[in-house]
């Protein structure tokens, strides 16, 4: 069996890994060992302590593979991330995300990084979610929508996810509290997740369905 850490921004990332990746990938031959940012115990740190946490596993084990699961949402320019400015040069928000995951991983010591999978979520895991109304219906009783029209209007509005805004209000996260009463991103999380299964967020998420294939064959 092959080894794969997925270093974790969160438990509501942490919660996923387990719950639906561990599964799929141990069918193919991979174990997963899925922490949290060790620094913050769950929380986005500076690219130093991040590169330090994925060198010092990769150090520890000779043949482990290493990626990261944390959200673009919440990265600032303060937390050096590789090539920051020359990704924001970048008006195409998945062309930003491959110019940051190449600068973090040629950032990592050269003899190290033929096993790391950098992978940035475009824009937040909750985006993910979004993925049909009736996945929504089956979880959450009608007393528990604020707002059920808008979560079908945003669920019609974006085919693909992943491309649901980072703003401060429109973030995936913000808007399933907006919309649902009681939402709580970890607990729920893994609950609207397991419904949808990995087969159907990754026939909308095509960011994400490219991490996955690439994890699927180290």
């Amino acid at each position: 069996m092959k080894r794969l850490i997925i270093i974790c921004e969160g438990q509501t990332e942490q919660e996923f890994c387990k719950d639906i990746l561990a599964p799929h990938l141990f069918a193919l031959g991979i174990i997963i060992q899925a922490p949290t940012i060790k620094k913050s115990g769950g929380g986005i740190v500076s690219w130093s302590e991040l590169r330090k946490q994925i060198e010092n596993h990769l150090k520890q084990e000779s043949e482990v593979f290493v990626t990261t699961l944390i959200d673009y949402y919440g990265l600032r320019e303060k937390h050096q991330i590789p090539d920051w400015a020359l990704a924001h040069t970048r008006a195409d928000k998945v062309q930003r995300m491959n110019v940051l995951e190449n600068g973090m991983r040629n950032a990592i010591d050269e003899s190290l990084r033929h096993r790391f999978i950098p992978y940035i979520q475009l824009h937040e895991f909750e985006g993910l979610l979004f993925n049909e109304m009736s996945i929504f219906d089956s979880n959450f009783e009608p007393a528990e929508f604020t707002d059920r029209a808008e979560l079908i209007r945003v669920i019609n509005a974006h085919p693909n996810p992943e491309m649901l805004n980072d703003g401060t209000t429109t973030a995936p996260s913000k808007r399933l509290i907006q919309l649902i009463s009681g939402y709580n991103k970890i607990v729920y999380g893994a609950c609207l997740a397991h419904s949808i299964g990995l087969t159907r967020i990754m026939q909308k998420c095509p960011r994400f369905t490219e991490w996955i294939t690439k994890l699927s064959i180290i």
